[in-house]
């Protein structure tokens, strides 16, 4: 054999074992999805060295002090230095007022040796604050007060410490228990030298003595090299944690910070980790325990029955939180020992922040109530634009829909069974090995028609586009990253190689703006070939998550744009990858159309760009249980359109359960069924009868519903408020609802308690206000409020209320698609209150577009009062032509059969006699079609 020839069978050999290695690691991800999350993958606070150190302070012990003599004073903020008396470093702490009644705290190096990273203005803060003045009302040497309106600030001096009353009650306090830590950025020193050492003054030797102890004290194992497992992070730069306590006085819960797979209701970690957020593919998620999931959101909500405040952590590095409580902490007996000797201890809840690196950067938000706080924490970071009709209709996706027939088969049975839907999905074998943006011709041939055929009904097709992009040689995609060097480095600056689902894979650098650009414009239809407008898309794998990474994602030590690491940054760059994705699609129209966008990594600020869903979940009842409070979770921290997959993406769910969590899912803001590439197929129309006509009700009751939804969506764009709320948030004085995660309302007028436990045919439910009614929305039997009542829930049931004084508009013709819907009567139903009356809102549009925005849309209230009821238009600047117009009208918590029943229009002519219908068991009134545009003014007088 010639040379040439055995170099050419040698590599010819490499490149099948290469080939093999790729095959087998591929395997064992599969291997490793099949089976329950494998913790030993990922870290626990032990494991963590900046975690252990945080952890590790003890309270009472703060070397910070603040420095009354550095105080200087603007018209809308402060600063001062602080000093580290243990190690002489200073830092700089500035103080802003903020409109809305909000407070900004920094806390950074006075002079570091290196640029600490803090987010960009414009990424998660939608811009620079507003500011607000604030006026000295006191400097001495033990503290210095501040005030801003109502409310007053007190900065101890030492130990540094700040207390923030409103009204002058305390509601936050910050570093109260001394556990302020600030690991500045210094240079690893040398050992020094053991021989041949001059012999030093007593004195000077002394100092020196003194010096090496300090940085004994300082130094720990971890701080500039940490080993998990086979991986090594090398720290290049160091320690670089910071950490400080939040106490919240007279507070007992806490909400908020997602995403984990817990209650709503944050809890004690005396004797867990503490709840860790860092972006992370963990795929079959345990439940109720602090792990980190896909998404972070540094956000915090302290409700009691007088107030509700709120702070910010605006830090995109790993983050820990740690929550204590002088209430929860206490053991049975102690609780027991209290109520005997008639203890009334304030209670307090006291947390502990840390991150990795970065910057001290707290929002505080003052409410005083749940709205304040939401709309607060919305003039920070955004809301979340009015998305397309469409996509807050039913989603049907599969990991994967095999070719272009099968996508034709299940458009086709969702006809043939009348079975409402909007959007198919293909997952990741749509792809030519798995190269994003491409096809696999051989499945699908012609995508264009594909989505043709989709669209004449209405319909969209989303193809998943995720991160990581294959390292070939053929693939533009990547080449074209590669050679303008817009590529994540590793640590040695070489372009980052990882493992994903293509095998070898290399990751835009999203957190680049250029590189952001240059992916927008992937998504044009003359570079993403086969696709059209009708084509939409999911981010998946965004955390990012590489199979052969240290907890399955990046090491911490690989370099982004100005030098930066990832432990800087790593919760933030899901969410660069979304928003340009959302920015191509929006440019691919012009700006003219809305888009969807769905991601599985999030951070602060998402939601003006995507929706979000929970992730790998489990087809077992205890994930469809967790998957209400997780979305509650997600709506409180501005993450209003979200969901939980239909089902469960692993396993198998017998019919009951799959049943049961459509009757949940048509409440998720974002509904979407999803499953495993091994599991049998599910769609509806593939169950017994019983259980398809069951779904096929339920889904109908979601598009029934999506003027209401619409409307919810709408509003929430303008005020932050959260569509899928818990009760407390309505009823913030009732504290039986404070904990309260099992039922929800959409908005204000809707209740809902789905069925979520096996077996169930009835349920208790709570039904909220003290002085309210509900109706049960099919029966309209009436609830009274402040009470739980045992509800029948049968299969077919599910236990869903509408509250007394509410009207709201549905739409009750069946369609295929919401487009279809567009121009179809509106139903208005009528929910008395206890004085017979009730108010409801409508907004519209044209349904996919910006208009909107230029002032093409209606917003209408409907008022029943005296026997009216009346519309009118409530937003004057909004202005749109419509065709849809009131087929029906149903008045419910009506109290005889009216002799007549009249309309006028707003001049008071043309006034004409309506026929209507009274049912005397449901004490429900039906107005036959008053035939009236929903744009005009018009009075129903009944007599």
């Amino acid at each position: 054999m010639t040379d040439r020839k055995m170099a050419m069978s040698i590599q010819c050999a490499l490149i099948s074992q290469i080939k093999m290695l790729q095959l087998l690691f591929c395997l064992s991800y599969f291997v490793i999805l099949s089976s329950a999350v494998s913790r030993e993958n990922f870290k626990t606070c032990e494991q963590s060295g900046f975690c252990k150190r945080n952890r590790a302070m003890q309270p009472g012990q703060s070397p910070y002090i603040a420095l009354v003599d550095s105080l200087q004073v603007q018209a809308n903020s402060l600063n001062i230095q602080l000093l580290n008396k243990n190690n002489n470093v200073r830092l700089k702490l500035e103080v802003f007022g903020l409109q809305d009644n909000m407070f900004r705290v920094k806390i950074n190096e006075l002079s570091p040796i290196k640029e600490r990273y803090e987010i960009p203005v414009g990424d998660s803060l939608i811009e620079e604050p507003k500011l607000h003045n604030i006026n000295l009302s006191q400097k001495d040497k033990d503290k210095v007060v501040f005030t801003m309106d109502s409310n007053k600030v007190v900065m101890s001096v030492e130990p540094f410490r700040m207390d923030i009353y409103s009204n002058e009650d305390p509601v936050i306090s910050i570093n109260a228990q001394g556990l302020m830590k600030f690991e500045h950025y210094r240079k690893k020193e040398e050992a020094p030298p053991a021989e041949n050492e001059e012999e030093k003054p007593e004195g000077e030797e002394k100092k020196e003595e003194e010096n090496a102890a300090e940085t004994k004290t300082e130094e720990e194992p971890d701080m500039w090299e940490e080993t998990f497992k086979t991986f090594t992070d090398s720290k290049p730069h160091g320690p670089s944690s910071v950490g400080i306590d939040v106490s919240f006085p007279g507070f007992e819960d806490v909400y908020g910070i997602p995403e984990h797979a817990d209650t709503m209701a944050l809890k004690t970690t005396k004797t867990t980790d503490p709840y860790r957020l860092f972006n992370l593919d963990v795929f079959e998620y345990e439940l109720y325990n602090p792990m980190a999931l896909y998404g972070a959101v540094p956000l915090m909500y302290a409700h009691n029955e007088m107030r509700t405040v709120g702070i910010f952590w605006h830090n995109a590095a790993e983050t820990w939180i740690d929550i204590s409580s002088n209430t929860a902490d206490k053991s049975v007996f102690s609780h027991i020992a209290d109520f005997v000797k008639g203890n009334n201890e304030i209670p307090q809840t006291d947390t502990h922040w840390f991150s990795e690196s970065g910057v001290i950067d707290i929002f505080i938000l003052l409410g005083p109530t749940p709205s304040n706080v939401f709309k607060q924490y919305a003039r920070l970071t955004g809301t979340t634009p009015l998305p397309p009709l469409y996509s807050i209709a039913y989603h049907q996706c599969r990991w994967n829909y095999n070719d272009q027939d099968d996508v034709k088969s299940v458009d086709a049975n969702f006809d043939k069974y009348d079975l409402p839907y909007d959007v198919i999905w293909l997952d990741i074998e749509h792809t030519d090995g798995k190269k994003y943006f491409t096809w696999a011709h051989e499945k699908f041939p012609h995508p264009e028609e594909m989505i043709k055929n989709l669209s004449v009904k209405g319909r969209k097709l989303v193809t998943i586009v995720d991160p990581h992009l294959k390292r070939e040689d053929g693939y533009s995609v990547y080449t074209d990253a590669r050679d303008k060097g817009y590529l994540v480095k590793n640590k040695d600056g070489n372009d980052y190689d990882g493992w994903c689902w293509p095998g070898s894979s290399s990751w835009p650098d999203f957190t680049n703006a250029e590189v952001r650009e240059w992916w927008t414009g992937k998504f044009s239809l003359s570079e993403y070939k086969g696709s059209t407008p009708d084509l939409i898309v999911w981010n998946d794998m965004n955390e990012p998550s590489v199979f052969n990474g240290p907890e399955i994602t990046f090491h911490k030590d690989v370099k982004h744009m100005n030098g930066f690491e990832n432990r800087d940054l790593h919760n933030i760059y899901g969410l660069y990858v979304h928003q340009a994705t959302m920015e191509g699609l929006l440019r691919r129209s012009g700006g003219k159309e809305r888009s969807f966008v769905l991601t599985r990594a999030f951070f602060a600020g998402s939601q003006r760009h995507s929706a979000v869903w929970t992730g790998d979940n489990i087809g077992e009842w205890s994930h469809l249980k967790v998957s209400i409070p997780m979305v509650l979770s997600l709506n409180l921290a501005g993450i209003t359109f979200s969901g939980a997959d239909v089902g469960g993406f692993f396993k198998n769910p017998e019919h009951e359960l799959i049943t049961r969590w459509y009757q949940t899912g048509v409440f998720y803001p974002f509904l979407r069924a999803h499953a495993h590439l091994d599991t049998k197929r599910r769609e509806p129309y593939l169950l017994p009868e019983e259980h398809m006509n069951i779904i096929r009700e339920a889904l109908r009751l979601r598009y029934s519903l999506l003027p209401y939804w619409y409307t919810l969506f709408y509003q929430a764009e303008q005020d932050g408020l959260p569509i899928f709320r818990p009760l407390w948030v309505d009823y913030p004085k009732n504290k039986e609802v404070f904990r309260m995660d099992d039922q929800f309302l959409l908005g204000s007028s809707i209740l809902a308690k789905p069925i979520t436990d096996q077996g169930t045919t009835n349920t208790n439910v709570y039904f909220p206000g003290r002085h309210d009614i509900w109706y049960d929305i099919e029966t309209y039997e009436v609830y009274d409020g402040g009470v739980t009542k045992n509800v029948a829930a049968p299969l077919d049931k599910i236990p869903v209320y509408q509250k007394g004084g509410s009207i709201i508009p549905r739409k009750l013709r069946p369609r295929r698609s919401s487009s279809l819907m567009y121009q179809d009567p509106f139903t208005l139903i009528v929910c008395l209150d206890q004085q017979g009356s009730a108010k409801g809102e409508l907004y519209l549009d044209d349904y996919h577009t910006f208009q909107y925005r230029n002032g093409e849309y209606l917003l209408r209230e409907f008022t029943f009062n005296n026997n009216n009821l009346s519309s009118k238009n409530i937003d004057p600047t909004g202005q749109f032509n419509t065709r849809e117009w009131i087929e029906k009208i149903i008045i419910v918590g009506y109290p005889k059969n009216p002799l007549n029943i009249s309309i006028k229009n707003f001049s008071g002519e043309n006034s004409k006699r309506l026929d209507h219908k009274y049912n005397s068991e449901e004490k429900s009134l039906t107005i036959r079609k008053p035939g009236v545009n929903i744009a005009d003014v018009w009075t129903i007088t009944i007599e």
